[in-house]
């Protein structure tokens, strides 16, 4: 299956950097042009989609709310 289009429009393409396992879920860092984002998703996916350091990744963002705080 390949993705035609998708209504996500924040898009940050990267690589992985760092990877920390856990039992249920796992941490992946990627580095964009943007900065790192990190995303937590289940150790399972990871293996799912046989992520590893170095793999070339899309980090796809949809948030409902964003929040600002002034400092």
């Amino acid at each position: 299956m390949s993705i035609q289009a998708i209504n996500v429009r924040n898009q940050f393409r990267g690589k992985i950097k760092a990877i920390i396992d856990g039992p249920v879920v796992s941490e992946i860092d990627v580095e964009t042009p943007a900065g790192i984002v990190t995303s937590v998703i289940t150790t399972r996916s990871v293996k799912d989609l046989g992520l590893q350091i170095g793999s070339e990744v899309v980090a796809l963002v949809k948030a409902t709310e964003v929040s600002i705080a002034k400092i």
